[in-house]
């Protein structure tokens, strides 16, 4: 083993509390409150040393905040368990998980990032969670498949885009709690 080894998995070590430090700073009083200098506070570490292992500062580390929203929110979509009717599970599964976590969905949404988005250079994390949208896309009534290629991926984008605003508008109280099992339905009629 190297020399270097311990270091590294330090690092990696020091990384991961950081980003753990500013997710629950976030989800405790909002993102504003995350700072470098709080969260050194937090976790005890230098500021110079939350920047050795973020060199961008605050924005790679809610990067990272980022990466990690969308790693659980593809696993929570691709829960094998729904397969019985995928469409509706991710329906039901956006929407709890955007309602479960609000500080983590506005970091993955709403957050100044260097990361790009819908080409190759995205991260798989972000990748994997889209996933779940193209096969719902891809299954029409009665099992068929729904349209390919471009038709599918305008599907799957439509679908996420309909679930973020409605997402976005219920944490915001604008949309009536006692209707969500009608939204939940009619949206989940207009995918089929």
């Amino acid at each position: 083993m190297s020399s270097s080894t311990p270091r590294r998995t330090d690092t990696a070590a020091r990384s991961r509390a950081i980003v753990e430090a500013a997710r629950r700073v976030a989800e405790e009083e909002g993102w504003p409150a995350v700072t470098v200098r709080r969260l050194a506070g937090e976790i005890g570490f230098s500021q110079p040393i939350l920047y050795r292992c973020f060199p961008r500062g605050r924005d790679e580390i809610v990067e990272e905040v980022m990466i990690d929203g969308f790693r659980a929110m593809g696993a929570t979509l691709a829960d094998p368990a729904a397969d019985d009717d995928p469409l509706a599970h991710l329906v039901d599964a956006y929407l709890a998980f955007a309602r479960a976590h609000p500080a983590l969905y506005q970091a993955m949404f709403e957050a100044r990032t260097a990361i790009v988005f819908a080409s190759e250079a995205t991260p798989p994390p972000l990748r994997d969670a889209f996933a779940p949208f193209l096969r719902a896309a891809s299954a029409g009534t009665g099992g068929e498949q729904a349209g390919d290629g471009l038709d599918r991926v305008v599907r799957a984008e439509l679908l996420w885009s309909l679930l973020h605003g409605v997402a976005r508008l219920a944490m915001s109280g604008r949309l009536d709690p006692a209707l969500e099992e009608e939204r939940l339905a009619a949206i989940v009629a207009l995918f089929r």
